[in-house]
This record gives C-alpha cells, structure tokens and sequence, in this order.
C-alpha cells in the first residue's frame, strides 16, 4: 500500500565515523559489568528503515509539520480514531515485515552470551524479540498487540490486520511518507472512508502502546525501577531521553551512583549524567565490537 520509499539510511542522522578508542571503551564497560543493563531507544531501529520523531535533519519534526496524535485525541471521538487506525492500517503490512539489524543482534547475543542482565525498551516495534532478546521490558508497550479500552481484552495485531480487511475489502490508498511507529501519511480525504473496527464487546481498540500524552502502566513502570535496581551498570542506545519515562530510569541509577554510558547520535537529556556519551551510529559500533567468547 506504500508506493513512496526512501533509501533507509535517510532515516539516520549524521554522525562522524566510528574509532578504535570507542570500540574500546563500550567493550570495557560491558565486560567490567557484572549486572548490565540496556536502555534502547528509536536510534536502535532506524536503519531497519523505522525513522524516529527527534532526530535533526531527518526525524519526523524535521521532515515534516505532522505530529503524532494524542492520547487525548485518540479518545475524543471515532473520526479521530478512524484517522488514526486508517494510516496504521495502510502502513502495518510494511512497519510489521521490517527486520532487525546489527544493534538488535549484537545485544540478542549479549544475552546469549549472559554479558546482559536486562533490557529496557522505548521502541515498539519489536525488532529486538524478533532479533532473539527475552529478558526485556518494552517500557511504552508494543504496537504488535490491541488492546480493548473497556473489557481490556488484547489480541495480536495482525489478527486486528485482518478483522481491518474484512471491513475494508476495497481500501487503495497511497502512502506519500513512513512516519515513526507504523504511522504513513495519506490523504486526509479518505478518512471518511474507512471502516472503523470495535470490539465485541463494543469497546474502542487502541494499539498497546502508551500514546503521547498517556501514562507508563505503574506496573511497568515498578518492573523498569526493580531491574535498574538490581543493576551494577546502565549502557544508553539509541535515545535522547527526552521523554521523561526513560529520563527518570537515568535519574535513578545516577542517585544510585551507578556508571552510565550512552551511546547516541546527537545531545542527550542525561549527557551530563554519563561516564562517557559517544556520538556515533550504533550499529557501526557494533559491527567493529567483538566481545571473547563466554563459557
């Protein structure tokens, strides 16, 4: 449904080439932790062809004057929703197919390898399960699950896929642009199109995912602090940390005086907290790290 692509490295921002020193320095920290933890976020998956909404130059602020729609938005009214469920509809086939790349793998491994204590993601793609990782909490959810506001029945999202089909057998639409988080940008004409789907108890679905605007489940939001907790260590990946949830978990281990290491293209919220901030892609990182084997 997508005709519009773009070169997946367009989703990536600038930033100077890889060195030795930073291959040396993220490879100490891991291995001098006993307890690691890992806090990723949307810089971990775009060059998997998933922008993000922050970065400079070709984050979705910086391409384009859509915003992401509220949570309050969401729950006004179904044109809202129908708004909502018709772009996602028309960009899941391609958000949902996307493979994990070498940042995904790499830390699959360290957790193969028992070199990770435990993950904290922002992302809701689910490219790090798919990559092999098992000991994670997605910190705002997942977008590959739906969620019934009112009797809090969840069902996957490619069974809602094709509930979405049935009612919307002859749906053709062209998606000029990808946007973070499944999201396309489509004429806004054909909205009034689109057949909106309920549960059967006659609730409204929402992806399980916390909307911009909406709150961390307290229980995940206990889960993240618990683990942070048990940490020795927190290596940042992939995130400016500018939504408050996962600038809190920084917060915490840095009151804790826990060593923090963030690797991230552009100024972080948490720079001034960390051992040592590298301003790099992190799968080319990744690509030049090899860790020893672990028995």
């Amino acid at each position: 449904m997508i005709s519009k692509s773009r070169n997946l490295v367009s989703f990536v921002p600038y930033a100077r080439q890889v060195t030795l020193d930073d291959v040396e320095i993220v490879r100490n920290f891991i291995l001098n932790s006993k307890k690691l933890i890992i806090l990723t976020g949307a810089g971990v998956s775009t060059t998997s062809g998933i922008p993000d909404y922050r970065s400079k130059g070709v984050g979705l602020y910086a391409r384009s004057n859509h915003r992401p729609m509220q949570y309050s938005d969401f729950l006004k009214d179904d044109e809202n929703r129908k708004r909502y469920w018709c772009r996602n509809f028309t960009g899941w086939s391609r958000f949902s197919s996307i493979k994990p790349n070498k940042t995904h793998d790499f830390i699959a491994e360290l957790e193969q390898s028992k070199l990770l204590h435990w993950m904290i993601t922002q992302n809701v793609d689910r490219l790090h399960q798919k990559a092999g990782s098992r000991r994670l909490t997605e910190l705002h959810g997942t977008m590959h699950e739906v969620v019934c506001l009112q009797c809090e029945k969840v069902i996957a999202r490619h069974e809602f896929q094709n509930v979405l089909e049935k009612l919307n057998p002859t749906w053709e639409v062209e998606a000029n642009e990808t946007a973070p988080d499944a999201d396309v940008f489509i004429d806004e004409s054909k909205v009034k199109d689109f057949n909106l789907a309920k549960c059967e108890c006659g609730g409204v679905m929402k992806p399980n995912v916390v909307f911009f605007g909406g709150s961390v489940p307290q229980k995940i939001t206990e889960e993240a602090k618990y683990y942070v907790d048990e940490a020795d260590s927190l290596l940042v990946i992939g995130s400016s940390l500018q939504t408050y949830s996962a600038y809190r978990i920084i917060l915490r281990a840095s009151d804790m005086r826990k060593p923090i290491g963030i690797i991230s293209i552009g100024d972080t919220r948490a720079d001034h907290l960390a051992s040592f901030k590298i301003n790099v892609n992190c799968e080319q990182l990744f690509r030049s790290l090899h860790l020893p084997e672990h028995s």
